[in-house]
């Protein structure tokens, strides 16, 4: 098996920016993503972590720092999360981390997670690893000012 690369694409007015880092794990979306063809710019990212799936890090860290996403990206987003999600090491650990607006984080329970996330979650089906996800409340200057962690 090829030795995966890392994945770094810029980020424009409708994608987001990209940085999925192969050694660390780290697998960051950013920006905005209102594609008109989002599977120009997430098919790619499914291929790279279905071969980045074969060797993972010990801890997966899905960053989606996205201020805003249309529906046709959370179906992708909603895809990749289940593919890593079948990452087959019941020792290792995916975190999903979700930077959001400090308004829509008042109690950071399971339930107002889960309505944050909606699909992103249901999709995760019979996890083959431990799945956390990890919310970010970010004031109006992108700082995080609070933060709450669940295990699913």
């Amino acid at each position: 098996m090829a030795e995966i690369k890392n994945l770094l694409v810029e980020g424009t007015f409708k994608t987001p920016h990209i940085d999925f880092n192969r050694m660390t794990g780290d697998l960051i979306l950013s920006g905005k993503s209102i594609p008109e063809n989002a599977a120009n710019v997430y098919d790619p990212l499914l291929e790279w972590i279905a071969e980045y799936i074969k060797a993972p890090c010990n801890t997966t860290n899905l960053r989606l720092n996205l201020e805003y996403f249309n529906t046709a990206s959370s179906i992708w987003l909603a895809k990749i999360i289940k593919t890593l999600s079948t990452i087959n090491k019941p020792e290792y650990v995916l975190l999903i981390h979700l930077y959001v607006d400090i308004e829509d984080t008042d109690t950071l329970d399971y339930d107002e997670i889960k309505g944050i996330m909606g699909s992103l979650i249901d999709n995760i089906g019979e996890p083959t690893l431990s799945v956390g996800i990890k919310i970010y409340g970010l004031d109006e200057d992108g700082k995080i000012v609070r933060e709450s962690q669940i295990f699913i």
